[in-house]
C-alpha cells in the first residue's frame, strides 16, 4: 500500500491546498485491524478554506502578487547566494492580531510549528499581549515585488511590577529552505533592538530555550555587547562588574545572567590564552562562577549531616567527594569554553 500526502503552501499568503492519496486502505481481511484516519488528523491542524483542488490552488497562487507583508518594517537585509552570485533582500517586520488579515494568516503560519518542531503547540492569539515578528524575502518576479515568508517569532509581554514589562520569547521558527543563512540571528536582533526602544521593558528572556537557540542568543548578545563602554577590553580584563550588568540592561534589555555569560565570552576572546598566567586567572574565575552550585549543595548537605542517622548518610555521603567535584567542575569548564570558542569564531566569520 502506498500512502501519499500532498500539502503545499503559496510562498506569500500561505494559502494551502491539502490532498491525500493511497492505492489501497485496510480492510475486515486484514485481521480487523482498524484504519489509522491520516486525513482527519492533518485536518485538525489545517485552519479552514484550504483547497483540495488542485485548480483552485492554481488560481490562488496566481494572487500572489497582491500579498504584501503585515505590520510595520523593522529591518531589511541582504544575504548573499552562492549558487546566483547576487544579493537576496529580506525584510524584519512586527505584526499583531490588530492587523487587518493577520489573524487568519497567522492561522496557517503557526501550522508550520507543527510540522517542524517537536511538542510544539498554538498560542492563545486573544491574549493582546502577544507580538508577532515576521521574517520575509522580497524578490521580484516578471516586473513584479513578491513576498515569500522565511519564518518568525512570537513573544509575550509579561507583567513586572510595579509598571513594566518582561518580553518573553515563546516560539521561533525558521522555514527549512532558508535555514543556515542567518536569518534566526537578523530576526533575534531586531526584536531586541525593537524593545530596546521602550523605556518600560525591564529586560527580554525567553520560554524553555533549546540548546540551538541559546548558542544563538550567546551570539547576538555579544555582538551586541560588544561595542559598550563597559564591555571594552581594559574594562573586561578587571572582572564582571555592576557596570557592565547596568549597561547591558538599561541599554540593550539583558539581565544580569546573560551579561555575565557575555562578558566571559568577550573577556575570552580578549585573553592571551597562550599566556599561562592569564589563562589561569580566566579558568578560576568562570569557575568560581561555576562552583556556586557545588557549594549550595555542601551547605545543603552540612544541614543533612546534622539530622541523618548513619544508615541515611552513607548513601549521601557520595555526594561530597571533593575529587568528584573537581572533576565535574572540570568538564563544565571545558564544554563552556568550546560553547564560547564557537561563538568567537562565527563573529569573527561575520
Amino acid at each position: 500500500m502506498c500512502l501519499q500526502i500532498q500539502l503545499y503552501y503559496t510562498a506569500g499568503n500561505l494559502n494551502t491546498l491539502f490532498k491525500i492519496k493511497y492505492t489501497a486502505k485496510v480492510s475486515e481481511k486484514f485481521d480487523c485491524v482498524e484504519p489509522d484516519d491520516v486525513e482527519c488528523k492533518i485536518r485538525e491542524n489545517i485552519p479552514p478554506g484550504f483547497c483540495s483542488n488542485t485548480d483552485d490552488f492554481i488560481t490562488l497562487l496566481e494572487k500572489e502578487a497582491n500579498f504584501k507583508p503585515f505590520g510595520s518594517l523593522l529591518h531589511t537585509y541582504s544575504v548573499h547566494s552562492g549558487d546566483e552570485g547576487e544579493d537576496i533582500t529580506y525584510q524584519i517586520y512586527k505584526a499583531d492580531m490588530t492587523c487587518p488579515g493577520f489573524q487568519e494568516y497567522h492561522k496557517r503560519l503557526q501550522t508550520f510549528l507543527i510540522w517542524f518542531i517537536e511538542t510544539a503547540s498554538f498560542i492563545d492569539v486573544d491574549d493582546d499581549r502577544w507580538d508577532f515578528f515576521l521574517i520575509f524575502e522580497k524578490y521580484n518576479k516578471d516586473g513584479e515585488t513578491l513576498f515569500a515568508t522565511v519564518g518568525y517569532m512570537t513573544v509575550y509581554n509579561y507583567y513586572v511590577y510595579p509598571d513594566k514589562t518582561r518580553p518573553r520569547v515563546s516560539q521561533m521558527l525558521v522555514l527549512p529552505p532558508f535555514q543556515g543563512e542567518g536569518h534566526g540571528a537578523q530576526l533575534l536582533e531586531a526584536v531586541h533592538r525593537f524593545y530596546c526602544t521602550f523605556p518600560l521593558v525591564q529586560d527580554i528572556t525567553a520560554e524553555d530555550p533549546s540548546e540551538n537557540y541559546v548558542k544563538l542568543r550567546d551570539f547576538v548578545l555579544v555582538k551586541l555587547c560588544q561595542s559598550l563602554p563597559s564591555f571594552s577590553p581594559d574594562q573586561l580584563c578587571e572582572g564582571f562588574s555592576e557596570a557592565m550588568a547596568t549597561e547591558a540592561r538599561e541599554k540593550l534589555k539583558i539581565n544580569k545572567k546573560h551579561a555575565r555569560r557575555v562578558y566571559e565570552i568577550l573577556r575570552l576572546r580578549a585573553t592571551d590564552m597562550s599566556d599561562e598566567e592569564k589563562a589561569r586567572s580566566y579558568r578560576l574565575e568562570v569557575k568560581r562562577r561555576l562552583f556556586g552550585p557545588y557549594k549550595k549543595n555542601q551547605r545543603e548537605m552540612t544541614k543533612m549531616m546534622r539530622c541523618l542517622r548513619p544508615e541515611e548518610l552513607a548513601s549521601h555521603i557520595s555526594q561530597m567527594d571533593t575529587k568528584l567535584q573537581h572533576e565535574e567542575l572540570e568538564k563544565s569548564y571545558q564544554e563552556l569554553l568550546g560553547e564560547y570558542r564557537r561563538v568567537i569564531e562565527r563573529l569573527a566569520r561575520t
